[in-house]
């Protein structure tokens, strides 16, 4: 049986407004607001991160200054993770979700992470291989960062929406700009609740870049997931391919409930 590394949540009063100005396409959307979740690392989060399957919160190894991290998967064969934050997201609103994602280890990496908003609960957790650690959780929303090409993949370095919790049914790819794995980058999701418009951004760490929009994608949330509210955080998995996979920081700005 898949385990549940969870604490109690000490829910707080977390429930202001997020107004998205959501500009030309290109032009990228700021949230002025104080976050509804706040990890620039990831220390504290184990009282209110529900983790399943491989992942877990460790230290870090290899950087100059050693910090807490999500690691869903640890570099196993047939490996899934997923881990939920216990403050839910008002998903009838705007929101703004960024996270810094490091792909490593091994060579060719698999399979990818995915960020996802589900109605399920918390202690959701999917197949392994190019289920992503998400296939069969539904309803869902999932924004893949993909680094192996199975048979309905475009690539082995791409992006994708999938709506229902099947990957092999995208609803929008796109090529990734940038490697998705090997070297850490920046991603950004943001929804417009008024437009029912998802956009995804990436960026690389190296010096003199820019974010870049990869991703839009028409959908209502709402409506989509059947509730005003979801939980959110991420997934992903192994296979006969191998890849630690972890997540350094991570903040949401929206209404929580």
């Amino acid at each position: 049986m898949l385990s549940s590394r969870s604490s109690r949540l000490a829910r707080g009063g977390l429930a202001a407004a997020l107004t998205l100005s959501i500009a030309a396409a290109g032009a990228p959307a700021r949230a002025a607001d104080d976050p509804l979740i706040d990890y620039p690392t990831f220390k504290g989060a184990s009282q209110a991160l529900d983790r399943n399957g491989a992942a877990d919160l460790i230290l870090s190894s290899g950087d100059k200054a050693r910090q807490k991290i999500l690691r869903l998967t640890p570099g196993g064969y047939r490996q899934s993770g997923s881990a939920w934050s216990l403050t839910k997201l008002d998903v009838t609103r705007s929101f703004e979700s960024e996270f810094k994602v490091y792909l490593h280890h091994f060579r060719p990496g698999a399979d990818g992470i995915a960020f996802v908003v589900q109605t399920e609960g918390p202690r959701a957790l999917g197949g392994w291989g190019g289920g992503l650690g998400y296939r069969g959780i539904e309803p869902s929303l999932a924004v893949e960062f993909d680094t192996y090409q199975n048979s309905y993949d475009p690539s082995r370095n791409h992006l994708a929406v999938v709506l229902g919790g099947n990957p092999d049914y995208q609803a929008d790819t796109a090529e990734a700009p940038i490697p998705l794995f090997g070297k850490p980058f920046n991603a950004r999701v943001v929804y417009d609740a008024g437009a029912s418009l998802l956009r995804v951004y990436i960026k690389s760490l190296s010096a003199g870049s820019t974010e870049q929009l990869v991703l839009e994608h028409e959908v209502n949330l709402a409506g989509h997931v059947g509730d005003t509210e979801a939980w959110i955080g991420f997934t992903a998995s192994t296979g006969t391919g191998l890849s630690k996979q972890d997540i350094y920081s991570w903040t949401v700005h929206g209404s929580g409930v």
